[in-house]
Parts: C-alpha cells; sequence; structure tokens
C-alpha cells in the first residue's frame, strides 16, 4: 500500500435537452408578434369592461405566447395556464391573439395528451359552452346574451372538438397501419410454411420415386462384385441398366412437373392403384436374385373410384414398402394387399407383408426415411400407419379415408 488514492470515473447518463418543435416556435412568435400589433394599433376585443390599464392586455399575451413551445410536450400544463390566462384577459382591454392562443392550446391539449383527457375534453367543454349559454341568458335576460354561449362554444368547444375529431382519425390511420403488417406478417408466415409444405412434399415424391431403382441398382451392383460369374455379371448389368433408364425418366418426370406444374401434365403424370401390376412385376424382377416373390391381392370393388390423393399416397406406400423389402426383406413371398370397407365414409387399407429374418447375400443400407415419408402421407390425408414386425413377417399397414369429403376436410 503506498498511500497513492486512484480517482473513481463515475458515468452518468447524458442530460436530455427539451427542444422544441420547430413550428411550435415559429407559432409561438408569430402568435405574439400578432399581438403586439393589436395591442400597439389599439385593437382590443373590449373596450368597455376592462379594470386595468390598456399595458395589462399585454401580461396574458407574454405568459400564453411561450406555452406554445410546450404544447406537443405538457400540454397539461399548457391548458392549465392559458385558462388562467385566457379568464386574466377578460378583465383587461382584451386581446383577440391571446384568445387564439387560448383556442390552440386547447386543440393541442386533445390532440397531444393523455387519451383520458381527449375523451374528456370535448365533454367538458361542451357543458361548459351550455351552462355560460344558460347562464348569461339568465342574468341578461336578452337574446344578445346568446352570442356570449356562441363565442364561449367557439373559443373552447369547437378547438376540443376539431382535436378530437383528428385523433380519432389518427388513431384509426395507425390501427388500420397496424392490420395491414399484421396481415402482411401473417402471409408471410403462410408463404413460408407454404414453403416449407411444399418441399416436404417434394422430397417425399423424389425419395419414393427414385430410392427403388438405386436400391435395385445397389442390389445387383452388390451381386455383379461378390458373384464371379459372367452370366450373373450379365444378368445384374441388365438389371441395373433397367433400373437406371427408369429412374431417369422418373427424374425427368418430376423435373418437368417442377418447371411446368399444369392441371393437365399433373393429373396425366400421377400414379395410382391401377399401376400396381406393372409395380410389382418390376418388384419381380429386382428381387430375383434375393428369393423375393411379390404378389398382389386386390380386393375392392371394381369400378369403385378413390380420390386422387388417395390414390396416390396408397400407390407411393406400395412402392416404397417393395423398395423396403428389396434392402431388407428375407427369402418367401412379399404379399401386397389393397381392400375398401363398404361402409358409409369407409376407408382405403394398404397392407404389405415381407419375410423377416436373416437375410444372405447383399443388401442395401436404409436411412428410414422411407418410413417417415409413408407415415407423412398417411396423417396428411387423416389417416392411421403402423408399420413393425407381427412375428415373422414385417407389416405395413395404411388405413386412408376413401372419400373425397374427407380427404378435403
Amino acid at each position: 500500500m503506498d498511500g497513492t488514492v486512484t480517482p473513481t470515473i463515475t458515468a452518468t447518463a447524458p442530460a436530455r435537452t427539451f427542444r422544441p418543435h420547430r413550428d411550435d416556435v415559429l407559432l409561438a412568435v408569430l402568435s405574439v408578434l400578432a399581438g403586439l400589433l393589436l395591442w400597439s394599433l389599439g385593437v382590443y376585443s373590449t373596450s368597455n369592461r376592462h379594470f386595468f390599464p390598456a399595458w395589462a392586455a399585454l401580461v396574458p399575451l407574454l405568459v400564453l405566447g411561450p406555452m406554445e413551445l410546450l404544447r406537443r410536450t405538457a400540454p397539461r400544463v399548457t391548458l392549465a395556464v392559458g385558462t388562467l390566462g385566457v379568464v386574466a384577459d377578460q378583465f383587461t382591454v382584451g386581446n383577440l391573439a391571446t384568445v387564439l392562443i387560448f383556442t390552440d392550446l386547447m386543440y393541442a391539449a386533445v390532440v397531444y395528451g393523455k387519451p383520458v383527457m381527449a375523451r374528456r375534453l370535448p365533454v367538458q367543454t361542451g357543458l361548459i359552452t351550455i351552462a355560460v349559454t344558460v347562464a348569461s341568458v339568465a342574468w341578461l335576460r336578452t337574446p344578445q346574451a346568446l352570442m356570449i354561449g356562441v363565442v364561449t362554444g367557439i373559443v373552447c368547444f369547437g378547438p376540443a372538438l376539431t382535436g378530437a375529431t383528428l385523433r380519432n382519425h389518427r388513431e384509426a390511420a395507425e390501427a388500420a397501419r397496424l392490420r395491414a403488417e399484421q396481415t402482411a406478417l401473417l402471409a408471410e408466415m403462410d408463404r413460408s410454411q407454404a414453403v416449407v409444405a411444399e418441399r416436404a412434399r417434394m422430397a417425399r415424391e423424389l425419395h419414393d420415386m427414385v430410392a427403388n431403382h438405386l436400391s435395385a441398382i445397389a442390389i445387383h451392383s452388390t451381386a455383379a462384385l461378390s458373384i464371379d460369374s459372367p452370366a450373373t455379371s450379365r444378368e445384374a448389368l441388365g438389371v441395373i441398366r433397367e433400373n437406371s433408364v427408369q429412374g431417369l425418366a422418373e427424374m425427368r418426370r418430376l423435373i418437368g412437373l417442377l418447371r411446368d406444374a399444369g392441371a393437365e401434365q399433373e393429373a396425366a403424370a400421377t400414379p395410382s392403384l391401377g399401376g400396381l401390376d406393372a409395380l410389382l412385376g418390376q418388384a419381380r424382377v429386382n428381387g430375383a436374385a434375393s428369393g423375393l416373390d411379390f404378389v398382389l391381392l386386390d380386393d375392392r370393388p371394381p369400378g369403385d373410384p378413390l380420390p386422387a390423393p388417395v390414390e396416390l399416397a396408397a400407390y407411393r406406400i406400395v412402392q416404397e414398402s417393395l423398395t423396403n423389402a428389396l434392402k431388407h426383406a428375407a427369402p418367401g413371398t412379399v404379399r401386397v394387399r389393397v381392400s375398401r370397407d363398404g361402409a358409409a365414409g369407409g376407408l382405403l387399407t394398404v397392407r404389405v407383408d415381407s419375410p423377416y429374418g436373416n437375410r444372405p447375400g447383399p443388401r442395401a443400407p436404409g436411412s428410414g426415411a422411407g418410413l417417415i415419408g409413408m407415415r407423412e402421407r398417411t396423417e396428411l390425408l387423416g389417416g392411421e400407419f403402423t408399420a413393425g414386425r407381427d412375428g415373422s413377417v414385417w407389416l405395413v399397414r395404411a388405413d386412408l379415408p376413401a372419400d373425397e369429403k374427407a380427404v378435403a376436410e
């Protein structure tokens, strides 16, 4: 310790400087100058009920004039001072500029004051106007007494009513602007959600269309590499070429839909349950090397139409189930069963049973995206999806709503 005192630096917030609006400064200067000009010319608002010398009329003027600088920031204070000033002005020869300044302060108190003040002032000034009118008529008992009430209304009630009208219009415009911003925000959120949903749909379509062909290519290429036989390699290359060509065709179709997704092209390109025979025929060719056979059992009533989304979802679920069977199923028979409940608002049931067990020979890796895609397709239509082992088989089942009304909901 050397006894040295370290100075302490204390941070202080910068002092807030008051700076009136330039329009208020201009208004204050012009009001005072106009009042001085009227007083110098001898133009008074009254000449028969003053109690003080003529120069006394300058006191309310010079007090109310600077109040214009505070009309936006302290409307309650300016209105109180203005009221006292205009009352004091009535005991002098009077100055028209003082009265006009008061009317502006009343207007500013309604426009810039708190909402409670903006609501009360028009009512209060209206009641004051009525009270002054009744009192003047009862006291003077002349028709000219009505003019006192009219002047009172022009000086206090008129500015308050004008300010309330302007404030209501401003608040309505602000509310409309906020609603427009909220609407734009909701529209942007809807657009983002639509983009996400469309990307998920495209991902499912791409996976379901290409995964089957790529799985067959992977299996047969692995078989050709592991079995040193020209005949086996030739057969595997033929299957690889066929699946490559079909995969490229599916990719071109998807790209065409993305570029120009017209209604006619979409309807013509959408797969349906009518193509299950061809789909299983291709699966038989691809699964021959793994000892797999495929059987289709279609128990639907003949000529029974289904909504296009249901047809597409059912086809893709069968396609992905066959792809998974080619990857993982043990040798045996894969059974595809399609049936429809005959009850009102019935269900279309798609069931695929694959042999479960140790599989010899080559296998293709899986990522689980197929099961996720099948579940998403089913839930988007309001159906139920289950997949898992059931004894010696791997069961995939999807119950889809078969009527147009249920799909639309």
